[in-house]
């Protein structure tokens, strides 16, 4: 990054306290958290993590964009979620103390606030809030990769880009003169990535919907013009 960030005792509460499942954890352990916690900042591209890496830390955060992904043979990926200000990840690893799951990498700057292992399970062990918490938290992890595998089980590409198009809409959308702007900057290679296809595949299929006036590609962004024709062909074909 070109900028050094600092991030005070302050800031690093208010972070913690604003992310979900720090919410209504204990003052004094949140301020215990925020004290020994480390800030890593990352640019553009660069590795957090890589699958089979040793998990000793969870991380938040403070600003930017964090893929999380899976590879796959010949190179593949498959873009499995994009962590944003707020967001915390790299808990199941955390937990069990077994290798990384996934993959990490900085999809824009980033500044990320880094919590070790061994402060983070003993506030866990005394405070069940941050328990249900992060029960809650692996439970919704678990329902996002069922509806990532029923997409890849019952809709084909059209269908899979329409729903995650309409879900970046709703998101990230503006609602501008000329339609709904999906605020995310994504590649249409990031596109292919979330959605395990080929960057042409997409391409091909968002000029077909631009030709058709369901959306506009200006400068790398894409305006929604048509939400409902977006819905539509995100449901399943029906025998």
């Amino acid at each position: 990054m070109s900028e050094q960030v600092n991030l005070g005792p302050e800031e690093r509460r208010k972070l913690l306290r604003g992310s979900f499942i720090f919410r209504d954890v204990d003052e004094g352990a949140v301020d215990r958290l925020a004290g020994v916690a480390q800030v890593r900042t990352l640019e553009r591209g660069q590795h957090l993590f890589s699958q089979g890496d040793d998990g000793n830390a969870l991380y938040a955060v403070a600003n930017g964009l964090v893929r999380i992904w899976i590879g796959g043979a010949a190179g593949k990926e498959l873009t499995l979620a994009m962590m944003e200000t707020g967001d915390v990840f790299g808990e199941i690893a955390l937990l069990d103390g077994l290798s990384r799951t996934t993959s990490a990498t900085a999809a824009a700057d980033c500044a990320l606030l880094v919590l070790g292992r061994a402060p983070f399970l003993e506030v866990l062990r005394s405070d069940s809030n941050l328990a249900q918490h992060l029960i809650e938290l692996l439970c919704e992890r678990m329902r996002n990769n069922t509806d990532t595998i029923s997409d890849f089980a019952f809709l084909d590409l059209r269908g899979r880009l329409a729903r995650k198009l309409h879900e970046l809409a709703i998101a990230h959308g503006e609602q501008t003169k000329g339609g709904i702007l999906i605020g995310l900057k994504l590649s249409q290679s990031e596109l292919a990535q979330m959605l395990g296809v080929t960057r042409e595949a997409v391409n091909k299929q968002l000029h077909a919907w631009a030709d058709k006036n369901v959306l506009k590609l200006d400068k790398g962004k894409v305006v929604v013009r048509d939400m409902s024709s977006l819905k539509r062909a995100a449901e399943p074909a029906r025998e």
